[in-house]
């Protein structure tokens, strides 16, 4: 097929454009490269996707909609993903006007494209913090989801309710995909494990929120690309889709911070520090939707993972 993948400069876009490459598709990937992290990274994420011939990669912003709609015409594509947004939580904080701009305009503008240019199928990146200070584990995408705890999170279920919309009116059909803290080679600078890596690298005290009581449901980027995979290919899906794409467990935040130690031969030293505005103490995804609809089955436990990371984060730095 010929797919369009918005931010294939960032982490899991790459991922994903290097995978449906590997298996014939053409791809054009569209990033603003903006710059709420290392530009040089991701402009060494796209270097490596513009080595294949089946790549084409646009620098352009999503807000530009006659850019986008004209793109999705004239290169008849078939399938949209939409991965590009401000991420995290906490810059949401700080820097609300950005989350506005990327997240909301930017995906109006894909939705409005996706409509003119009749493109059969949108998917499109949601978060596992829509659900904000739920209690209940794991989460299903059958639980409410309508107090959230950041602007970030707020913005991405808007993400879906538009998209609700949108297939209501237009008939196309739309399939958001819940996220669940995404970690591996090519990661996020802003995330945690990065951090982390960095700091107990260079002999420093990182930083733990909530005194260490955190736990996250970490998940592999290869197992979120093939499920990213099931919701772009699969069929019988009904118009309008959402799934949790996670692990489905539960890690202790202390127990990753081990693992990252170990991998590296440090011991690491620890601040512990109360609970950040907007975060949340777990996180834990139910995936049964997504395993009996999109044929998803994460196979990548920390114990695996954690050491990949580490082991790609040295090569890069050279450290």
């Amino acid at each position: 097929m010929r797919i369009l993948i918005t931010g294939t400069a960032g982490f899991i876009g790459f991922h994903l454009a290097q995978s449906l490459l590997s298996e014939g598709h053409d791809i054009i990937g569209l990033d603003n490269f903006s710059d709420y992290y290392s530009v040089q990274l991701k402009r060494d994420r796209h270097a490596q996707l513009e080595k294949h011939p089946r790549y084409t990669g646009i620098e352009a912003d999503l807000c530009d909609h006659d850019r986008l709609l004209r793109l999705l015409q004239e290169q008849g594509v078939e399938r949209v993903c939409n991965l590009a947004a401000q991420a995290g939580v906490r810059y949401s904080i700080e820097h609300p006007f950005t989350y506005e701009k990327a997240n909301l305009d930017g995906f109006l503008s894909v939705l409005e494209a996706c409509r003119h240019a009749k493109v059969p199928r949108l998917v499109y990146a949601s978060s596992s913090s829509v659900y904000g200070g739920n209690t209940k584990v794991p989460f299903s995408e059958s639980d409410t989801v309508d107090n959230p705890i950041s602007l970030y999170a707020a913005t991405k279920k808007a993400n879906e309710l538009m998209a609700h919309c949108y297939t209501h009116l237009y008939g196309f059909q739309t399939v958001g995909l819940r996220f669940f803290t995404v970690y591996g080679p090519w990661g996020r600078p802003d995330m945690a494990m990065w951090l982390f890596t960095k700091d107990i690298l260079a002999g420093k005290p990182i930083n733990v929120f909530n005194h260490g009581e955190m736990q996250r449901d970490f998940t592999y980027v290869a197992d979120i690309v093939s499920g990213i995979k099931g919701a772009l290919f699969a069929d019988g899906l009904a118009p309008y889709e959402i799934f949790n794409l996670g692990n489905h467990r539960s890690e202790r935040l202390l127990d990753m911070i081990q693992l990252i130690g170990t991998a590296l031969g440090r011991e690491p030293k620890m601040n512990m520090l109360p609970m950040q505005a907007g975060d949340v103490p777990v996180t834990y995804a139910d995936i049964t939707r997504a395993q009996q609809k999109l044929g998803y089955q994460p196979t990548t436990p920390i114990a695996a993972g954690i050491p990949n990371f580490v082991a790609w984060y040295r090569a890069y730095h050279k450290v």
